[in-house]
């Protein structure tokens, strides 16, 4: 923008941005609080996803709100996990083996509670791809770092 707009267009055009920044940011603070509610139910409820809704709610607080991002990467349960995704790309060996459990007891609950094999098909083949996503990822910081130090993939695609 030259001086002659600024002059006459600025107070205009900057309202109009600023007021597009704070809906940028509400729409990514909503989205979010919905992850990390997703989040928070995966943890009790067997069944439901929490570590890619805590993913998810953590890059929406990066582009919304400063103290909800603190929050989330100094929580004492998810901020671990966080950190060692963005830094090593690590899936904890750990909780690679209470998903496998989880998934198991679901796929159990699904066959004994409706006996509907079809569904219970869908749902296997579903977490057989999920946990086969999840495997691909190294369990460590130490087998991350030796990985990267041999040239190897993290996951399926760098």
């Amino acid at each position: 923008m030259n001086q002659l707009e600024s002059a006459f267009f600025g107070k205009r055009i900057q309202k109009k941005e600023s007021k597009m920044v704070k809906i940028k940011k509400a729409f990514w603070f909503v989205c979010g609080m919905f992850c990390l509610a997703v989040a928070y139910a995966g943890v009790i409820l067997p069944g439901i996803p929490w570590s890619t809704p805590l993913l998810g709610a953590a890059f929406c607080f990066a582009k919304s709100s400063e103290k909800f991002h603190n929050w989330i990467m100094n929580h004492k349960l998810f901020g671990p996990f966080i950190t060692e995704w963005q830094t090593y790309r690590v899936y904890p060996q750990k909780g690679k083996y209470i998903m496998m459990a989880v998934m198991s007891t679901s796929l159990a609950v699904m066959w004994f509670g409706t006996g509907n094999p079809k569904a219970t098909l869908y749902l296997f083949i579903l977490f057989a791809l999920i946990v086969t996503w999840a495997w691909r990822y190294p369990g460590s910081k130490e087998e991350s770092q030796r990985r990267i130090a041999a040239g190897e993939k993290l996951g399926w695609f760098k």
